[in-house]
């Protein structure tokens, strides 16, 4: 005989973050539980055998601090919380929902979304020097730049560099009209979009006029010393082993530096390493150096985005 359960929903805002687009949480919650979910005005009926209710209501429950007020559920924060509970890490679950990273423009906060997340951020707020490696859609890139920012406006550093190599799949820099920095700006969008996250975007010229927000390709790192600097290098799988040791040692005093990139995504020659891969041969078992993995099961961005990270690595 079916088990049934049933959970009060305070809002309509509650209900709407809790079921999410549509409905992509309650599909998750089923999946993740086997049990039946459906969602009736402020009403959630879970069904199913008692230890597919019990684990769904658990999962539910778990996730109470961001339904009752509203805030967003991505899957991967049901997966997380899934996690957590076969593992006994409920009280590291605790610690990751309350540790806010930074607040958009929009009052939303922002937290890891996964364990391995948090690892990261962590190990960015307790390295000079962090190695973060994984696929499309884990958010290298996003937290390193909000940990950066969100440190610039509270002056704990002068400025703020972001780089990467102009190293494109299958087009050319010339054929591109404008000047240097209109033709590698395409190449720097997602820097900027993290940006925009936490400030406006009408500061942020003046802002780089100033030289306190730099964003620049790779070249421009030569012969640099960055003091009192927090840098961040993406797409560092483009780099060359040399470039790689360029910029690495460009590193100043008060600096903090955080390299990002997915190995299995070069778009370098065949015959030419990647400087991330060697980065990583020569520099893990270096003290003061961390080196972060994440993998599909870190993605946040749309499920499907997750489905065909994990597609890939199957096939490779």
């Amino acid at each position: 005989m079916a088990d049934t359960s049933t959970i009060e929903l305070p809002s309509l805002e509650s209900a709407l973050a809790l079921s999410g687009y549509e409905e992509e949480n309650l599909k998750t919650l089923s999946k993740q539980t086997g049990a039946n979910v459906v969602l009736r005005g402020l009403e959630l009926f879970i069904s199913g055998t008692p230890k597919q209710v019990e684990l769904c209501s658990r999962l539910v429950y778990s996730l109470e601090n961001f339904w009752k007020y509203g805030k967003t559920i991505a899957g991967a924060d049901i997966l997380t919380v899934r996690h957590a509970l076969d593992t006994d890490r409920q009280e590291e679950l605790a610690e990751m929902h309350r540790d806010i990273i930074a607040r958009t423009r929009r009052g939303e906060e922002i937290r890891a979304k996964t364990f391995r997340q948090r690892q990261y951020i962590q190990a960015i707020r307790s390295h000079d020097l962090t190695f973060c490696i994984g696929p499309a859609g884990t958010g290298k890139t996003f937290l390193a730049v909000l940990v950066a920012a969100t440190a610039l406006l509270g002056n704990e550093y002068d400025r703020l560099i972001l780089t990467r190599p102009a190293v494109e799949a299958g087009e050319k820099l010339g054929f591109l009209p404008g000047d240097l920095q209109q033709k590698i700006n395409p190449y720097l969008r997602p820097l900027y979009d993290a940006l925009y996250e936490l400030i406006d975007p009408e500061k942020i010229p003046n802002l780089m006029e100033r030289g306190v927000i730099e964003v620049a390709p790779l070249a421009y790192m030569r012969g640099r010393t960055l003091n009192n600097s927090f840098i961040i290098l993406d797409e560092a799988q483009n780099t060359t082993a040399a470039q790689m040791k360029m910029v690495l040692t460009r590193i100043g005093f008060r600096s903090r530096m955080v390299v990002t990139g997915d190995i299995t995504q070069t778009d370098l020659p065949s015959h030419t390493d990647s400087g991330l891969a060697v980065a990583q041969k020569i520099l893990q078992h270096v003290e003061g150096i961390a080196f972060c993995h994440l993998s599909q099961a870190d993605v946040v961005r749309h499920p499907l985005v997750q489905r065909i990270v994990a597609a890939y690595e199957h096939y490779q």
